[in-house]
Order: structure tokens, then C-alpha cells, then sequence
């Protein structure tokens, strides 16, 4: 029997049915990826469709239908202004939630991908830092099982002289087996702080060749597990 059920999440994308409908994509923190339909939020003025956009996080009812869920309550938790109100940040937002639309299963729950998201949106809006996209997909990888290798060559081992990095190889690698991207040591000290539980020490990195790098490479290495372009992503490097 159809029911209704509450949750809260964040808006992952949205397109319109009809004249006056939308589906809304969101990451629920206790039903995982929902697709549903908000009713009629194209055709009224109240704030009801203006709840229901990208990166919002909202607190929602759902009536569970037999394809699509309807959405039938939404209350703004945060609406993450500065986001919205700045296309860089916007568009850096933008990317990490295709990311995770790709990633996420509809109807699995994964309660860490959602305040992964979530806490990576709340940095973004209170820093425009330029690592915190790449750290994201690269917590994105680890989280699904694909920790990239920073501490020693991937191949044999090794723990000084890393220079490179390979996905295929699954990290990176020394001298004697470079081969993919070439990295600076900047670049290396930063992944591995990234991924070595120095998280927020690696996002007080200004804008540099390092980030660059690690941004180019965290967006190559989570295309490469997908097995797709981002879409978000070109519209971030052209802007």
C-alpha cells in the first residue's frame, strides 16, 4: 500500500514534466537516491518549487507512488546562499552532485554519502576553496571501495620518489614505474594529506600548480570509475 513517509536530503538535479510539474533528484539521508514529482510548483508563486533546487538541503514528505514518489511537503534546512549567489561556487557544487547522482543507487541508503555531500556543501558555502571539489571526488572514490594508493608506489612499493600518478594502476608511483600524470611534490604532500586524515589542513591550500593538478586528476580518475564525461565539470573549466 502507498504511504507517506518524511526525510530530509539534498537536491541533486531537477527537470520539468508537463506544464507545470518537476522531477526533483534528491540523496535522502534514510532513503537514498528518490525520484519524485513536486506538483504544480511551475504554475504558483509560493516557495514551494523554490525549495525544491539544486544543492538545497530540505526537509521533505513524500507520498510513495508505484514509479515516481510525490513530493508533498518541503521545508528549506539550508538553502546555501553564498552557493547560489556566486556561478564559481555554483558550478563546483554542481559537479559534486553529478558526481554523486551517478554514484548513488536509487532507494539504497548510504548514510555516509549523504553527509559527505552534505559537509562538503557547507564547506564550499562558508570557503570557496580550490581543493574542496577534488578532495570531494577523491573521498568519493574511497568511500566506493577505490581508494587511490598515495603512501607508496602502487607497483613495487616503494615510499620515497613518487612523481606520478595512474588510475589503472590505482595510485601513485615512483620513478622506476611512472607512467600517467606527472606530479610535483607539492601535488603528492597535498593528495596524501587529503587522504591521510588531514583533510582540513589540505583545504587551507591556496590556489596554485598543485591544485590545479589534483583538481585535473580527481576529475580524470572519477570519470575513469564512472566510465563517463561529467558534464559539470567542462562547464567549471570553461567558466
Amino acid at each position: 500500500m502507498s504511504s507517506l513517509y518524511r526525510d530530509e536530503g539534498v537536491v541533486l538535479r531537477t527537470w520539468k514534466l508537463g506544464e507545470a510539474d518537476r522531477i526533483v533528484v534528491v540523496l535522502t539521508r534514510g532513503h537514498g537516491k528518490v525520484r519524485a514529482v513536486a506538483k504544480g510548483v511551475r504554475k504558483t508563486r509560493s516557495k514551494f518549487g523554490a525549495r525544491l533546487e539544486p544543492t538545497t538541503n530540505v526537509a521533505l514528505q513524500f507520498y510513495e507512488g508505484r514509479e515516481l514518489d510525490i513530493v508533498t511537503q518541503a521545508e528549506t534546512i539550508d538553502y546555501f546562499r553564498s552557493i547560489r549567489d556566486d556561478l564559481d561556487r555554483f558550478s563546483r557544487a554542481s559537479a559534486m552532485l553529478e558526481a554523486v547522482d551517478q554514484l548513488a543507487q536509487e532507494r539504497e541508503v548510504n548514510i555516509r554519502l549523504y553527509q559527505m555531500l552534505l559537509g562538503a556543501l557547507r564547506t564550499l558555502a562558508a570557503k570557496n576553496a580550490p581543493l574542496v571539489v577534488p578532495a570531494f571526488f577523491f573521498k568519493l572514490l574511497a568511500l566506493e571501495g577505490y581508494r587511490p594508493i598515495v603512501e607508496h608506489c602502487a607497483e613495487c612499493g616503494a615510499d620515497d620518489g613518487l612523481v606520478a600518478f595512474d588510475v589503472d594502476a590505482g595510485g601513485m608511483l615512483c620513478r622506476d614505474d611512472r607512467r600517467g600524470t606527472a606530479m610535483t611534490p607539492d601535488a603528492v604532500a597535498l593528495l596524501q594529506r587529503i587522504l591521510g586524515g588531514q583533510l582540513g589542513s589540505a583545504l587551507e591550500a591556496d590556489e596554485s600548480s598543485a591544485t590545479h593538478q589534483l583538481d585535473d586528476l580527481a576529475t580524470h580518475a572519477v570519470e575513469h570509475h564512472l566510465e563517463r564525461r561529467l558534464r559539470s565539470v567542462t562547464v567549471l573549466h570553461r567558466a
